[in-house]
């Protein structure tokens, strides 16, 4: 028998996600100036795109992402470890983000973040991440990633041990 583990998701935050990658949002610590006559601010260089090892070159993709039932349990993680991966929520849904250092996966340090509809997150080359969990209807992401050649993603199936709390 599995003992579980029951991971409480933390607020996404710039502060508290700074390890796994950025956070992509407006509000005020962001930079930006105005521009087009004063019509338009610019939320200014929110992530660090990485795409270019190995002649790697930039893909913008749309993800539709099905909720799984609750509880979820984290049965596998990923990294991509030519690239940085961005998602970018386009409907009005939160959704879960399910992170872990680089390196050699070590479970006991996965965290759990709930993301509002109005942030992004752009996972920084080789940190391990659950893909996108869309919470209460199917939802829609705009996806930043790496195209060319070479294995750009390593995946490691788990036990399902660790649950995510209901949100």
């Amino acid at each position: 028998m599995i003992d579980n583990k029951l991971i409480i998701p933390k607020i996404l935050t710039r502060e508290n996600f700074a390890q796994f990658g950025d956070v992509i949002e407006v509000n005020d610590k962001a930079k930006h100036f105005s521009i087009n006559d004063g019509f338009t601010q610019r939320y200014h260089d929110l992530a660090e795109v990485d795409v270019t090892q190995e002649n790697g070159r930039t893909l913008i993709n749309i993800f539709r992402s099905t909720p799984l039932e609750q509880p979820v349990s984290i049965k596998m993680m990923e990294r991509h470890p030519l690239s940085s991966q961005a998602f970018i929520p386009i409907g009005q849904q939160p959704y879960l983000v399910v992170v872990a250092p680089k390196g050699e996966l070590d479970i006991t340090k996965i965290e759990v973040f709930l993301a509002s509809s109005n942030q992004g997150v752009n996972y920084h080359k080789g940190t391990w991440h659950h893909y996108c969990l869309a919470l209460h209807q199917v939802s829609d992401f705009i996806v930043v990633d790496r195209g060319g050649a070479g294995d750009n993603c390593d995946v490691i199936n788990l036990d399902g041990s660790l649950i995510i709390a209901p949100s």
